[in-house]
């Protein structure tokens, strides 16, 4: 117990000093003065009260609001209306055509006709397809009062290879065409003349060639192109021929001016001219720029350029410079109801053998005695403008409409002309049978229309008629020209396996030169009207599946033996059947 009291003693003690020494120590650094704390005064939510919309009136006046109740009287009503069970309309599902990549087609007819052609095409992979095509059409001919062979043949055969990369695609082809025609027409007063010294009336044309191009994506170059052409005949006459071109987008000040460069080569010659055993030669090269900018605005198009040519004259060593003008608009007025356009344009174009001979089958091959000038030989013409105006759009929604005007000016423009008659046995062309190529400054009006009805995918309408004047500087006539152009075409497809089609067209009149032969001497020509001309043409086909068709053609069905061309008659009315076959290797 003493030990408990000695130790309850200890700690009293201790306590006893430190807090003795607690209060000295706060005595020394703790000021005593009165701190007074103020607190601002913060309002509540709770202090506020709120008015009462509608103060509580204790009053006995005060009259409680009346309950107010609302009644609706119905009634059912009798109705004998059961709607119809809703239904989806029915279409009418087409069955998917086959398309196969190849056909073959063959068919004979009247004077000894004979058609074939087979189109080839493989698709080598995703990116690659080579493909081909042969052709042939022949007819004996036979047309009534024609003294000399007038039968014809045209054969072809074509190759052609195209890739598609990413950013490009190209293509190349390579063919070649053979033709024989004959001088035939030889008007009636010389034709003993002809047959007297046995001419050899037939001429013949072969072409080979070959080409490519190519196109790219996202770059400034859009596309390029070249061809080369060897064309030449059984008398001598030959040329070659080199174009290339192409379209680039040149950028000035944050625009695009898109700019098209062409280079032609043309190198020929003919055997003799048309009087003297002398070679006629001929060449030229043109070099072009077409820069054309384009500008939107609204429902307004317009695009502002030049082409500036360069003539380099192999034979005669001359050059020349030409600037043309190339500027076009379209403006919306009605949606696609009304659209109208204009635009005067102009062009240095590049004549050729090829060309002239395509047109016309029936030309010397020195392209006649009609030039005046022989060392002219073939010249390109000088389109200096070529300004017209027009309106197009949509009738309806399978009705598309075109009405045009026109002013040309050309400056040695190619016209054909009946040759002159010389009676050369060594050159049987020279008996009225054959035209040459007279060169002049023409200047040409018109005013065209045309219609396009495509009322479903089954029937398709179309109607054009052109209408042209013609003004001359040295010749007398625009020779072969004819006033007025008129076509018609139609395509219907009449059921899953019959289908139809046909084809008229009207040449109005033109004007070439005639001569007549006394018995002695040949008279000087004059300017004779060649009839205008009307041909029809129809087809009638079957399917009998999906790769096997048989069709039938007439044409000329009016059975009239019109002139294209002076003093040669074409075949009267012809018929042709035959079949084609598709099918994939």
């Amino acid at each position: 117990m003493r030990k408990h009291v000695k130790h309850i003693l200890s700690v009293i003690t201790i306590l006893s000093v430190t807090i003795v020494f607690s209060q000295k120590r706060d005595k020394d650094t703790i000021n005593t003065g009165v701190i007074d704390v103020v607190k601002p005064y913060t309002p509540s939510i709770s202090d506020a009260f709120k008015v009462k919309e509608i103060p509580s009136l204790d009053d006995e006046t005060t009259e409680n609001k009346k309950d107010v109740k609302y009644n609706i009287f119905s009634f059912p009503v009798a109705s004998t209306f059961t709607p119809a069970k809703g239904k989806a309309a029915v279409v009418e599902k087409r069955k998917p055509l086959k398309l196969y990549d190849n056909y073959a087609t063959i068919g004979v007819g009247t004077y000894t006709t004979i058609l074939g052609e087979v189109y080839l095409n493989h698709a080598i992979s995703r990116n690659e397809s080579v493909g081909g095509y042969v052709s042939h059409n022949s007819s004996q001919g036979g047309i009534d009062g024609v003294s000399f062979d007038d039968n014809y043949s045209i054969s072809k055969i074509n190759l052609n290879y195209a890739t598609r990369l990413r950013d490009l695609s190209w293509n190349v082809e390579a063919g070649f065409k053979q033709q024989r025609y004959n001088w035939y027409g030889v008007p009636e007063s010389f034709i003993n003349t002809a047959i007297n010294d046995n001419i050899d009336e037939e001429h013949s044309f072969y072409d080979a060639h070959f080409g490519g191009d190519i196109s790219f994506e996202d770059t400034y170059i859009n596309s390029g192109s070249f061809f080369f052409r060897r064309f030449g005949d059984n008398q001598g006459s030959g040329e070659n021929r080199f174009s290339a071109s192409t379209k680039i987008d040149i950028p000035v000040n944050r625009e695009e001016i898109s700019t098209t460069f062409k280079f032609d080569y043309l190198k020929g010659s003919f055997d003799r001219d048309y009087f003297d055993n002398e070679e006629l030669k001929y060449g030229n090269f043109i070099i072009s720029a077409s820069p054309t900018y384009e500008m939107k605005q609204d429902d307004l198009t317009v695009n502002v350029g030049i082409t500036a040519a360069y003539l380099r004259d192999s034979e005669s060593k001359e050059s020349k410079f030409y600037i043309y003008p190339n500027v076009t608009a379209t403006y919306r007025l009605v949606n696609d109801i009304l659209i109208a356009y204009g635009g005067i344009e102009g062009e240095l174009n590049q004549n050729s053998y090829f060309d002239f001979a395509s047109e016309n089958p029936f030309v010397s091959p020195d392209l006649g005695s009609n030039q005046g000038d022989l060392s002219l030989g073939i010249i390109p013409t000088d389109q200096q403008y070529n300004a017209y105006v027009g309106l197009k759009g949509k009738l309806s929604s399978n009705m598309s409409y075109n009405i045009s005007g026109l002013y040309k000016a050309e400056r040695n423009k190619a016209l054909f002309k009946n040759n002159d008659i010389t009676l050369m046995a060594d050159q049987p062309y020279s008996y009225g049978n054959s035209f040459g190529v007279v060169y002049d400054d023409v200047d040409t009006y018109g005013v065209a229309g045309e219609i396009n009805v495509d009322v479903n995918r089954n029937f398709k309408l179309g109607i054009k008629a052109e209408y042209f004047s013609y003004s001359t500087d040295d010749e007398a006539e625009a020779w072969n020209l004819p006033d007025f152009k008129g076509s018609l075409f139609l395509d219907y497809q009449i059921n899953e396996h019959w289908f139809t089609g046909a084809n008229l067209f009207y040449i109005g009149e033109r004007k070439d030169q005639y001569f007549l032969n006394d018995g002695i001497t040949v008279a000087s020509p004059f300017t004779v009207v060649l009839d205008s001309y009307f041909d029809a043409n129809a087809h009638l086909g079957y399917h009998i599946n999906d790769q096997i068709s048989v069709f039938a053609k007439a044409n000329n069905i009016a059975n009239n033996a019109y002139q294209r061309w002076q003093n040669f008659p074409v075949q009267s009315i012809q018929f042709l059947a035959g079949a084609t076959f598709k099918f994939d290797f």
